[in-house]
């Protein structure tokens, strides 16, 4: 099944939590935070403007990206989970 994000909708799959702290404790699965960061998995063509013209989006499929803590929608796809979201709930791209 294929998905492909509407106007400035983006398909956002979360990289997995750290299982260590800093210091090297292991934590349990329920002290676990969600992570907010992931990889875009697909893109919307733009955000229409209000001369009728698109804007293209800032993000591209691979990036590795931060978003906010209660960003998009949550959906499962043939047993792996999704986040949708604007483009506007992702705050910074990850470099290398």
């Amino acid at each position: 099944m294929k998905i492909r994000p509407l106007a400035d909708k983006v398909l956002v799959q979360r990289v997995e939590a750290e299982n260590k702290t800093a210091g090297g404790i292991v934590l349990p699965d329920s002290a676990k935070e969600k992570p907010q960061r992931g990889k875009i998995v697909a893109v919307g063509e733009g955000k229409l403007s209000d001369d009728g013209s698109r804007q293209k989006p800032q993000v591209k499929k691979g990036n590795l990206v931060l978003f906010t803590s209660y960003a998009g929608a949550e959906i499962k796809i043939e047993g792996k989970e999704y986040l949708i979201m604007s483009e506007s709930d992702i705050m910074a791209v990850i470099e290398d």
